[in-house]
């Protein structure tokens, strides 16, 4: 099929954008077109107007301050996956980045599309969730930052508003000892996850944990944090007694399911999967500690 007929506008600037998403009816930002396109032509979405970001060059980029690397809406997920600076303070970032798709949709895909796309199956939000990353969005009421926490509504739904574009995400820099690990669970590489896990430890000068953040994804309709592992892991020595327990809250966890994977084997994924995630950021962890 090919994609119902829409009116195609090219802004220069983020006002341009926003003054149209402002004025137009059923209109829709077309970032890396990933998702969107394939949507187009199965007639999934069929908005009147697509409001393309592509030539906003102050919505792509990545920078450093003190305690954040800020990423603009439209950066590509392949100039993330190169990106020394993202390596070097959010790793967590990095381990991710690798799991979205094929290099072919990476190169053209943002960072910005996946987040505001919100699909439970896509690995960048299940990282903003777990680093508690901050949304900075721009309207016609001006410009505002929303906590990811904040910002599902539902199933593929955000907390813009129609007159608003993403324009950048900031994430905070890791610091001390800490170490971090993605994995998921697919039938085949490059696919959308089944479950996922972003975990990140902070370890204490007597090799406790400090802090702990665990996300997951594909299980639920938007990222979900095991607040109860993470508190359950602050203060105590990172072992195998302490990687059961926290798995063990893993294995209660809400999930949906469907006659593929029912939510009792998406229970037992989160689980498993933790516990692998939990070890391989802890080994992160003591190679920071010589950094």
């Amino acid at each position: 099929m090919k994609a119902p007929p829409f009116t195609y506008h090219a802004p220069q600037s983020i006002a341009d954008a926003v003054a149209l998403m402002g004025s137009l009816d059923n209109a829709r930002v077309l970032a890396g077109g990933q998702s969107l396109m394939a949507m187009l032509n199965l007639r999934v979405a069929g908005p009147d107007h697509l409001v393309d970001l592509g030539r906003i060059p102050e919505l792509s980029g990545i920078a450093e301050t003190e305690a954040t690397i800020s990423v603009g809406a439209m950066t590509t997920q392949r100039m993330v996956e190169r990106s020394e600076l993202i390596a070097r303070h959010c790793p967590l970032l990095t381990d991710a980045i690798a799991h979205v798709g094929h290099q072919q949709t990476r190169n053209r895909g943002t960072i910005g599309g996946s987040i505001c796309h919100l699909d439970p199956g896509a690995e960048l939000p299940v990282v903003a969730c777990a680093l508690d990353a901050e949304l900075i969005a721009t309207g016609v009421s001006g410009t505002r930052q929303i906590a990811f926490r904040d910002f599902p509504e539902g199933y593929l739904t955000s907390q813009l508003q129609p007159d608003e574009i993403l324009v950048r995400v900031d994430f905070p820099k890791v610091t001390g000892r800490t170490g971090s690990a993605f994995l998921e669970f697919n039938r085949r590489p490059a696919d959308f996850a089944i479950v996922s896990v972003a975990v990140q430890i902070t370890l204490d000068d007597g090799g406790s944990i400090a802090r702990a953040a665990i996300a997951f994804g594909g299980i639920q309709s938007a990222p979900v944090r095991l607040a109860e592992a993470e508190a359950l892991l602050v203060a105590r020595v990172p072992d195998v007694q302490t990687w059961d327990l926290a798995a063990q809250c893993a294995t209660v966890l809400d999930c949906d399911g469907d006659e593929l994977y029912p939510a009792d084997y998406r229970r037992d994924l989160c689980a498993v999967l933790l516990t692998r995630a939990l070890r391989k950021a802890l080994r992160r962890a003591g190679e920071r500690s010589h950094v």
